[in-house]
C-alpha cells in the first residue's frame, strides 16, 4: 500500500517521522497539546517524544501495521499547526 510522504516527513517503511523544533519547553508543550485535538478528533493517534524544544512525531496505522492515508492525513493536519 504505497502512500505519499507529506514535505518534510520521513517514511522509513514503518512510519511517517518528523521532528518539530517549538524553541522552548512551553512551545512543546502547547504543540503536544494541539496536535492532541487533532489527532483526537480524526481518531488517530500518533507517538509522541516531546523533549525541551522538540517534538518528535511518529505516525502508523497499527490496525494494519503499515503507514496509510490516515497517517499522511494527520501528518498534513499536524503541519497545518504550524
Amino acid at each position: 500500500m504505497a502512500v505519499e510522504t507529506p514535505a518534510g516527513w520521513t517514511n522509513d517503511g514503518e512510519a511517517l517521522t518528523k521532528t518539530f523544533d517549538r524553541g522552548s519547553f512551553n512551545g512543546s508543550v502547547a504543540f503536544v497539546n494541539e496536535i492532541a485535538k487533532v489527532a483526537n478528533a480524526m481518531d488517530h493517534h500518533p507517538d509522541i517524544t516531546l523533549s525541551w524544544d522538540e517534538v518528535t512525531i511518529r505516525t502508523w496505522s497499527h490496525d494494519v501495521n503499515a503507514i496509510t492515508d490516515r497517517d499522511v492525513a494527520l501528518a498534513k493536519a499536524i503541519d497545518d499547526l504550524g
